[in-house]
């Protein structure tokens, strides 16, 4: 019975959110026919997560009927105990989540990335490899429907939250909100050294004015190899990309190992790993986007990216001392070692 009254008193937690998603799917899809652009969702990647948040951290700021059209609100079936009250723990998942895209606002603008007339480079070339009908039906069902999905799921971590005793932070909040922050912080620099690398790729020359951690002295064979391989680089070949999963399994982690460990609903569900589904489900996209995304990179750089492939791990950084040793034992090591961190191979293929 107690499951049951919490599902009942949470439910209509999800009314506004879920209203604000099918339309914001909507708008993207009927915008990327409009314009011939299927990156619209690309351009509110950076703030819907943290609309998401927001509702349910401020629960008790939000009127109880809808002021105007997809203006937040909070029904008025929604418990006292959730929007009677402000939770610490949503509260800092917040301040965690603002700063998330505070950063990645600031590269998606600096990269131009905003431009209606911008779209990823990646839909453009998977345009060209399946039928026009496949396209749209992609276009429709993933990149319309399911990233807005995905981007709603990644705000129910704060829900879980504010659904849970209103309990002042633990030590579990402390350390994963440090970690946090400073997880955000490293991919803030990882984000820095690759447009420093790709600012002196295009103009051969140093920027004296770059961001700590990305004042790097790169070389004319590290714009001939044609891809950033120093700095976070040299340890993972996607240190923003594993960042960006930490950051959200922590999120997820927030509630789940509070010490207010009483919801009803949560240890119901949690043999069933259902409240991992957020970050389970994003990393699931950044494992396929980034098989995509290296594809890409291999036809370009065959020998030099295929040698990066080997000595340095996908994600993980510790894994890449592990292949050096691997390929050492095989002798291979100050082969690949040339190519990935010495003049690589200089020859591009289109």
């Amino acid at each position: 019975m107690d499951i049951f009254h919490a599902l009942n008193e949470q439910a209509p937690t999800f009314v506004w959110p879920v209203k604000f998603c099918v339309t914001m799917a909507a708008v993207t899809y009927v915008l990327s026919l409009i314009t011939g652009n299927v990156s619209q969702v690309d351009r509110v990647w950076t703030f819907l997560p943290t609309i998401y948040t927001a509702y349910f951290a401020l629960l008790p700021l939000w009127p109880r009927t809808p002021a105007l059209f997809l203006f937040p609100y909070a029904p008025e079936s929604i418990g006292s105990s959730i929007a009677g009250t402000f939770s610490p723990r949503a509260l800092l998942m917040l301040a965690l989540v603002v700063t998330w895209m505070f950063r990645l606002s600031y590269n998606t603008w600096r990269r131009g990335l905003f431009s209606l007339k911008d779209e990823d480079y990646r839909w453009e070339i998977l345009r060209q490899k399946i039928p026009k009908s496949l396209f749209q039906l992609f276009n429709l069902t993933f990149i319309a429907i399911a990233q807005n999905i995905i981007l709603f799921l990644l705000g129910i971590p704060t829900q879980i939250a504010v659904s849970e005793p209103h309990a002042p932070l633990g030590t579990s909040d402390y350390v994963l909100g440090v970690l946090g922050f400073l997880t955000i912080l490293i991919e803030f620099t990882a984000d820095n050294q690759q447009y420093s690398f790709q600012t002196y790729k295009r103009s051969r020359k140093i920027d004296p004015n770059e961001w700590p951690g990305a004042q790097i002295q790169w070389t004319p064979q590290d714009a001939e190899r044609g891809f950033v391989t120093r700095g976070l680089w040299g340890w993972s070949r996607h240190p923003n990309f594993f960042c960006e999963q930490t950051f959200w399994i922590i999120i997820n982690l927030l509630p789940i190992l509070a010490s207010s460990f009483h919801n009803p609903v949560l240890k119901a569900s949690i043999s069933s790993l259902a409240p991992f589904t957020p970050c389970l489900v994003l990393c699931s996209l950044f494992y396929s986007s980034t098989l995509f995304t290296e594809a890409i990179s291999l036809s370009k750089y065959p020998i030099a990216y295929a040698a990066y492939q080997q000595r340095v791990g996908m994600f993980i950084p510790l894994l890449t001392p592990v292949w050096g040793l691997i390929l050492s034992i095989r002798g291979k090591k100050t082969e690949t070692d040339k190519l990935v961190y010495g003049t690589g191979e200089r020859k591009k293929v289109a």
